[in-house]
């Protein structure tokens, strides 16, 4: 029987940590970005890998992507990956050179993931996700637990600073990300399941059963959902949002 796998495919700022908690806290895999540029150089020594200058890049490749699958796992039967846009072109050139041959990206993430569930994570009010990211970008913080303690900090406190300009440029990338990925799950001929920020936030029960379905999975009691990250914004996204139309319409 084919164990279930899925790859989560976002943005910044659409709720994939969020989600990718309730995932694991439910036994639905334990995803995290394996791949992302910045912290693909930190998992193999918390997995034991040898340093890839001593056995070649292929064999490191091949270790690499085994725990990470025992990894994503996280001793469940179901396998998770957490993707971002702008990082799918890497993955695909590293399965390249373990599987050559093979004719499409979906073909290369298949085999070696096994057959995948596709999720695609999305924010709605995409100058909110703008807001969300240029804030953390600024101000270092990205996560935060609902009892108010820091999860996730990148960088000293500092104060964020209203900038139209970074919005502005901010906002487009967010879009054209999110474009290609619609454009990507078409040129592979993947319809996903779409997942919605604003709905995760609101009934992460019912994102959560969604996801239970498409993978064959039983839903969890909505009376055990619960969220292990509080939202950020308040009122000083508001501010900024004001702000950003009423300068666009200038």
């Amino acid at each position: 029987m084919t164990r279930p796998a899925y790859i989560l495919c976002g943005t910044p700022r659409t709720g994939s940590t969020l989600l990718c908690g309730l995932l694991t806290d439910h036994g639905l895999g334990a995803p995290h970005s394996f791949y992302r540029r910045e912290d693909i150089a930190d998992w193999p020594e918390g997995w034991g890998l040898p340093p890839r200058d001593t056995v070649g890049e292929p064999a490191f490749q091949r270790a690499y992507l085994a725990a990470a699958i025992a990894e994503g796992r996280g001793g469940t039967p179901v396998f998770g990956l957490r993707l971002m846009q702008e990082t799918l072109p890497e993955l695909s050139a590293i399965l390249d050179t373990l599987f050559p041959g093979l004719p499409t990206d979906r073909a290369r993430l298949e085999r070696a993931f096994g057959r995948l569930a596709y999720l695609h994570i999305s924010r709605g009010d995409k100058l909110a996700q703008a807001i969300s990211l240029v804030r953390a970008r600024q101000s270092g913080l990205w996560h935060r637990a609902r009892d108010g303690t820091e999860i996730e900090r990148t960088a000293p406190a500092k104060t964020p600073a209203y900038d139209y300009a970074l919005l502005s440029a901010t906002l487009a990338n967010i879009e054209a990300q999110d474009a290609a990925w619609h454009r990507w799950f078409a040129a592979q001929d993947i319809t996903p399941l779409s997942l919605s920020y604003e709905i995760l936030v609101n009934n992460p029960a019912a994102s959560l059963a969604r996801i239970c379905q498409a993978l064959g999975q039983p839903a969890p009691d909505p009376a055990t959902i619960t969220p292990a990250t509080a939202r950020l914004s308040d009122a000083v996204n508001e501010d900024w949002a004001a702000r950003f139309r009423q300068d666009a319409r200038k």
